[in-house]
């Protein structure tokens, strides 16, 4: 077995060269394809494809955030009071009124379900004068006509508000009534 000696040999001894003279000769970079990083496209399609998912997620987490920042006291929300009240809207009443058809044969093309609007007519000497009464009434009922009251015109009844029915009583006291189907 050979030992190596504890200090080199003075062939093995170089010695340095100047600074800067040990560096490889330069040469031109070679062109390189463009990198393209695979898959990017492919994310982005499937980002597409699977867009439910993604905003069933953020909806949840969303939703998460939400509670958890909800108002931890059980006396109400956080933030300013509402300045005024809100009104709830109270439902309308309806009611059905009977209504007197100057003309009869207008009626008889009216049918359950029909929209009109009803317009008094009231004849004077000078001219006549015509007002809508009532507006997008809902014909609820047509009776049968019966064939001595066709000269007087013929009856259909109208499911309207409360205050409608009494304008349309009040105007068929005084005017002659036409419908026009909305």
């Amino acid at each position: 077995m050979s030992v190596a000696p504890p200090f080199p040999s003075s062939s093995s001894l170089r010695t340095p060269l100047p600074p800067g003279t040990d560096a490889p000769a330069t040469c031109g970079v070679p062109h390189f394809a463009p990198v393209r990083v695979r898959g990017g496209r492919h994310r982005l399609r499937r980002l597409v494809r699977h867009r439910r998912r993604a905003l069933a997620a953020g909806l949840a987490v969303t939703a998460a955030a939400l509670v958890a920042a909800g108002p931890g006291e059980a006396d109400g929300a956080r933030g300013h009071p509402a300045a005024e009240p809100v009104r709830r809207h109270r439902a309308v009443e309806r009611v059905s009124a009977p209504v007197r058809i100057a003309d009869g044969a207008t009626v008889r093309l009216l049918r359950p379900g029909d929209r009109v609007d009803v317009i008094a007519a009231q004849e004077t000497a000078a001219g006549g004068d015509a007002r809508v009464v009532a507006r997008g009434a809902r014909v609820t009922k047509v009776p049968e006509p019966v064939d001595a009251a066709v000269e007087s015109g013929a009856l259909v009844v109208l499911s309207v508000p409360r205050a409608t029915a009494a304008r349309l009583a009040g105007a068929s006291a005084t005017a002659r009534l036409a419908v026009t189907l909305c």
